[in-house]
């Protein structure tokens, strides 16, 4: 397919990849902005792949209270110099992760901390719901495979939507930070607490009311 320019400068500022590979990503996944960034990152060619070998030993641990004291959130963040732990832009991204946590509560940060058994159980259970849903056999592990991709979307923080521009993902978020600051950037761990959180208790929304503060 014919590529826009402008989606290819676009690409290219988001990534710091080449034209010529900005363009070849856009064509192979029909344009769309990012699944071709993803590509680019799975071919090596992205600023965010070519940086991601290199040690990330500074950062910053951040924490975040919501404002009736209901939610908490640790996050640490790391990168490669103590000069960019102590950048504004570095440190603002670090507050908007912590914020996001808290409205989005995921369980994980990336795909691969996703225990084996944890996927294998809910794999089971989705392939169980689409059989009873009477989903012919022969597309079933497709299906599977579908809502598995939902699942990670649902859980794994650098794949959930940004609270801030649902447009984008976190991980989208995080390789323009890669790209303006020039250092890798990682997201090593986080632990969030809710109040009450495993005790009886009156119905509460918690992490909707961060995310109208959030968006409001």
């Amino acid at each position: 397919m014919a590529v826009d320019a402008k989606l290819i400068k676009e690409l290219r500022e988001r990534t710091q990849a080449g034209i010529a590979d900005c363009k070849k990503a856009l064509e192979a996944c029909d344009g769309n902005m990012d699944k071709a960034a993803d590509y680019l990152r799975e071919k090596g060619l992205s600023a965010t792949a070519k940086k991601a070998g290199r040690i990330a030993s500074e950062g910053v641990v951040e924490s975040y209270i919501h404002g009736n004291g209901r939610i908490g959130v640790l996050v640490e963040i790391n990168c490669e110099t103590d000069f960019v732990a102590r950048n504004e832009v570095f440190k603002s991204f670090v507050r908007d992760i912590a914020m996001h946590i808290a409205a989005s509560n995921p369980l994980y940060v990336a795909q691969e901390d996703v225990p084996a058994d944890a996927l294998e159980k809910e794999a089971a259970v989705l392939r169980a719901q689409a059989l009873n849903e009477g989903k012919p056999e022969k597309i079933v592990d497709k299906i599977v495979a579908g809502r598995i991709s939902k699942y990670y979307e649902e859980n794994c923080l650098l794949e959930q939507s940004y609270v801030k521009d649902p447009d984008r993902k976190v991980k989208d978020l995080l390789a323009d930070k890669v790209a303006t600051l020039g250092e890798n950037i990682k997201i090593r761990r986080f632990v969030r607490y809710e109040m009450g959180e495993g005790l009886a208790k009156k119905e509460e929304n918690f992490a909707e009311e961060v995310m109208k503060q959030v968006n409001g």
